[in-house]
């Protein structure tokens, strides 16, 4: 990619040799890898040996290990000078329900010889729960509602107690990604299912990020991010649930959802898309355009789905 549509643009070249490892390279590590390519020597972890010739053809050094087993993560003590953690936590079947047990023994192995300058860890604005439709930013306290908010929690946790090592530790809250070339990235098969969404009086503000947008937030966040800093990485539409499926619905020129009061809702959806319905939050983006210097190429939802086609 010309340096001209990097994030970071040209970088100087003491930066050129420097090795940042992708932990969780999936859709949006495959897209921040893009960004990286011939500016550092990228490494991505994976715990599956089948996905191994995927990154080697993506330009990534594969590093086989797995975050669920401890002892396979020795290897990355010194590895790395810079990371980049976009795995999920694990479903809990033993143990703590509430923490997130991949991303502590991830710092833990980071921790222990030549500590990375800075980590980048993806968590999720499903931290904060029900805002009732509040504007926030990133000082609101957190009260997660889901178990899987509060394993975001615990990992963000993790990831400041490295901080505190000397490393440049950063966390992004992110909200709803999409893409029209990421799995389930648009709104067009569930409008097509003609999955109902919430009356508007009953209705939930949701956030969104373009994947593209949010990977150059990841590169630069890297390189840019201020020590301990959370950074909301989220475009600037204000819209309520219904109105994005509404816009997406007359942009693909598909029907709308059907509308549905909450209590008619709670006998019909499934339980995980009724924990988005109980959520209404705004983020507000100013920190990650100011210090990061991020200039949205999709700044609201229609000019992103508009791109989209």
């Amino acid at each position: 990619m010309p340096a001209i549509h990097s994030p970071l643009g040209a970088l100087p070249a003491r930066f050129r040799r420097e090795r940042v490892l992708i932990v969780g390279c999936g859709d949006v590590g495959l897209r921040a890898a893009r960004m990286l390519s011939g500016r550092v020597r990228l490494l991505a972890l994976t715990s599956s040996p089948a996905r191994v010739p995927q990154l080697r053809a993506a330009g990534l050094t594969p590093i086989v290990a797995d975050l669920d087993r401890p002892a396979t993560l020795r290897r990355l003590a010194g590895m790395a000078d810079r990371v980049l953690h976009l795995a999920p936590p694990a479903r809990m079947e033993s143990g703590p329900w509430w923490r997130d047990l991949r991303t502590m023994s991830l710092v833990r192995t980071l921790r222990r010889r030549s500590a990375p300058r800075s980590l980048v860890y993806g968590s999720t604005s499903g931290v904060y729960g029900n805002c009732d439709g509040a504007r926030i930013d990133e000082t609101r306290a957190l009260r997660p509602d889901t178990p899987r908010a509060h394993r975001r929690v615990d990992a963000e946790r993790a990831v400041r107690w490295l901080g505190r090592s000397g490393v440049k530790a950063h966390v992004l809250r992110i909200p709803g990604i999409y893409a029209a070339d990421r799995e389930g990235g648009t709104p067009r098969e569930r409008l097509a299912r003609g999955t109902p969404v919430l009356r508007r009086e009953d209705d939930v503000y949701t956030n969104h990020i373009q994947a593209d947008d949010l990977a150059r937030a990841c590169v630069l966040a890297l390189w840019r991010g201020r020590p301990q800093r959370i950074y909301h990485v989220s475009d600037d539409s204000e819209l309520l649930m219904g109105d994005y499926f509404d816009l997406a619905a007359d942009l693909y020129g598909m029907a709308r959802a059907p509308r549905l009061a909450r209590d008619e809702a709670q006998g019909q959806l499934p339980l995980q898309l009724l924990s988005f319905m109980g959520e209404s939050r705004r983020l507000d983006n100013t920190r990650m355009k100011r210090e990061l210097r991020l200039r949205l190429r999709y700044p609201t939802v229609r000019q992103g789905l508009q791109a989209l086609g």
